[in-house]
């Protein structure tokens, strides 16, 4: 199992919609999720900045590496983007953190 984090920031204005969105996953993003080896997968906020803190596990990087080539991660992406800081192609800006700790 391959423990993932990231870093991504969301507009003050749009917490609770974030949030919202989120509680209401569509079942085929959950299922290709699942499909691609996502196994656990939690968001964190920090309020006062917008900061967002992503935490998963996959099985294996190279399947998850596939997730963006899907058609419903690309609707996703188009759906979250007036929400939050991303790039040209709605994906959100997000930073990949190094593990330097890890206590299991």
């Amino acid at each position: 199992m391959v423990r993932k984090a990231s870093v991504m920031k969301v507009y003050k204005d749009q917490y609770e919609e974030y949030e919202r969105r989120h509680n209401e996953l569509w079942p085929e993003m959950e299922k290709m999720l699942k499909d691609h080896g996502v196994s656990e997968y939690s968001i964190f906020l920090l309020e006062e900045t917008g900061q967002l803190f992503a935490y998963l596990h996959v099985e294996d990087e190279a399947l998850y590496a596939r997730v963006s080539e899907t058609e419903i991660c690309k609707k996703w992406w188009a759906y979250m983007e007036p929400l939050m800081e991303t790039n040209d192609d709605h994906s959100p800006v997000a930073k990949e953190l190094k593990e330097v700790f890890y206590l299991g």
